[in-house]
C-alpha cells in the first residue's frame, strides 16, 4: 500500500491515482452510511456525464476525499478510481492504439477538468482524469483513500496496457505461480497494484478495482468493520492481517465492495494465497 499521506498538487504527473468515486443505487442510503463510517460530508456539483446530472463531492475537514453519483440503468453499485492524465484526448488515442476501448468521453466537467472512461484489452475498466488547477484530493490519512488493486483475469494484458500507457514498471510480489500479484511503480514508488483473480473467484467475475481506505489506528480495522455492520453494511471478509496492514472487506448498503486497512498492524509472515474469497457469501 502507499507509504503515507499524499500532499495536494495542482499539476499531476500522468499515472497517479487522483480520485475515487462511487456509483450507487441509492444516494441517500449510501451517503448516510459513509457519513457515519468515515465522517464525510457531501455537497452537490453539476455533472453532465451522470444519470441525473448530479455529482456529490465527499469532504473531510473541508478537503475533498471522494465522489459519488447515481448509477445508470443496469449498472451495479461499485467503487472505482481515477488515474491522472495530461490530456484525455491523447489518452483516448493511446487507449485505442494499445488495444483498449473508449466507453465514455472525453467529457468536460465544469470546474473539474475532463474525464475519459475506458476498458483495457481484457475488459478491465479505468477512468482517466485530466484535472483542473482546482483539483483537491486528500489521501493516506485516516478515513481517506489508501490504494487500490486492479483484479483481473489477464495479468499480462493489464500490465501491457497500463505500463505502456503510463510508463509504469511492474514488480512481482506474489510467487507468480499460485499468486500473481504485482505493484505498478513510478520512479520506483508503488502507485497501484494488479492481482490475477485465482480459483477463489467465480470464473465469470468481471474485472474490477478494490479500493482501500485508511482507518485510524486508535480505532482499528475490527471496530471499523463492526461499525459498518451497525450502519447497514455487510462484512464480506472478516478482518485479517497482511504485510500491508490489518484489512477487512466490506459491502455498503447498496452492495459496493471496498476494503479498510490499518497500516499500523503488519504481518510479515502473511501469504496472500490464504485470503478468503471476498465475494463468497
Amino acid at each position: 500500500m502507499a507509504p503515507g499521506p499524499t500532499a495536494t498538487r495542482s499539476i499531476l504527473p500522468s499515472g497517479i491515482p487522483c480520485w475515487v468515486e462511487l456509483a450507487t443505487l441509492d444516494e441517500e442510503a449510501t451517503h448516510r452510511f459513509y457519513s457515519g463510517l468515515f465522517g464525510w460530508s457531501f455537497h452537490v456539483n453539476r455533472d453532465p456525464a451522470t444519470a441525473n446530472g448530479r455529482y456529490l463531492i465527499a469532504s473531510l475537514a473541508g478537503r475533498d476525499v471522494a465522489g459519488s453519483y447515481l448509477a445508470a440503468a443496469g449498472q451495479t453499485s461499485l467503487w472505482t478510481i481515477n488515474i491522472s492524465v495530461h490530456s484525455t484526448a491523447n489518452a483516448a488515442e493511446w487507449t485505442e492504439h494499445l488495444g483498449g476501448r473508449v466507453t465514455l468521453g472525453p467529457v468536460a466537467i465544469p470546474n473539474r477538468g475532463s474525464i475519459l472512461h475506458v476498458t483495457d484489452p481484457a475488459g478491465a475498466p479505468a477512468v482517466f482524469w485530466q484535472p483542473a488547477s482546482t483539483w483537491d484530493f486528500v489521501s493516506g490519512v485516516p478515513n481517506t483513500f489508501a490504494n487500490a488493486d486492479l483484479n483481473t483475469h489477464h495479468g499480462d494484458a493489464a500490465d501491457g496496457f497500463f505500463c505502456r500507457l503510463f510508463n509504469y514498471t511492474s514488480r512481482q510480489i506474489g510467487d507468480n505461480r499460485g499468486v500473481d500479484y504485482v505493484e505498478w511503480c513510478l520512479d520506483l514508488e508503488p502507485v497501484l497494484y494488479r492481482y490475477v483473480m485465482g480459483p477463489e473467484y467465480p470464473a465469470d467475475t468481471v474485472p474490477h478495482w478494490m479500493v482501500y481506505f485508511d482507518v485510524d489506528p486508535a480505532r482499528g480495522t475490527d471496530a471499523t468493520a463492526g461499525h459498518a455492520l451497525m450502519l447497514g453494511g455487510r462484512i464480506v471478509v472478516e478482518p485479517y492481517d497482511s504485510p500491508w496492514g490489518r484489512i477487512a472487506i466490506i459491502a455498503d448498503p447498496c452492495g459496493a465492495v471496498f476494503s479498510v486497512i490499518d497500516r499500523g498492524v503488519i504481518d510479515e509472515d502473511f501469504g496472500r494465497a490464504e485470503v478468503d474469497d471476498p465475494y463468497d457469501d
